[in-house]
């Protein structure tokens, strides 16, 4: 039986990370295995169902994506874009052409993009006073940072339990059936 490797913040630091972004790279790192891991057998039919009144897998996915893009533009100093309006207004519709498949995609990517930019930052940056949202709200670059990692662990735990939720719920239809 092969043996999963251990969590991402069980091996070792990231390679050109700042040290103090190395637990929020750990963290987005892991989201993005455990969105693949959780997703690998889920029935594409459901990932707009929404459980108990609660968000649907296809919310899920494309918010962490939205949020980690997002932070990263606060991050950088950027205003969001209209497109980035438009894509947070449509996470939660239903939308039949997106795939988890592409869902998981776009969430590596942004992860990917993330990280790289972490690489570009020095432990000095990271208390550069930032603003975030149209109202300003002050944080700092490193409150940025950990928020789009933690929110993104955050949603994957809540994936986790859509997706289980959602499998009990699919198998219990089909038992019915027999």
């Amino acid at each position: 039986m092969d043996k999963a490797p251990p969590e991402y913040w069980l091996r070792g630091s990231i390679e050109g990370v700042p040290d103090l972004l190395q637990p929020a790279a750990h963290a987005l790192l892991q989201s993005k295995l455990e969105a693949y891991k959780y997703t690998e057998s889920f029935d594409e039919t459901l990932l707009w169902t929404t459980p108990h009144s609660r968000a649907s897998v296809g919310f899920h996915l494309q918010h962490i994506t939205g949020v980690l893009d997002r932070m990263l533009s606060y991050a950088q100093e950027k205003s969001l874009s209209e497109v980035q309006f438009k894509e947070l207004e449509n996470e939660d519709v239903p939308n039949a052409e997106i795939t988890i498949d592409s869902l998981c995609r776009n969430f590596d990517t942004k992860v990917e993009k993330a990280i790289d930019y972490f690489k570009k930052l020095h432990h000095t940056d990271l208390t550069s006073k930032r603003s975030v949202g149209r109202q300003g709200l002050p944080s700092t670059l490193i409150g940025i940072l950990f928020h789009a990692a933690e929110h993104s662990q955050r949603h994957i735990g809540q994936l986790l339990v859509t997706v289980s939720s959602l499998k009990i719920e699919d198998g219990e239809a089909k038992s019915a059936l027999l």
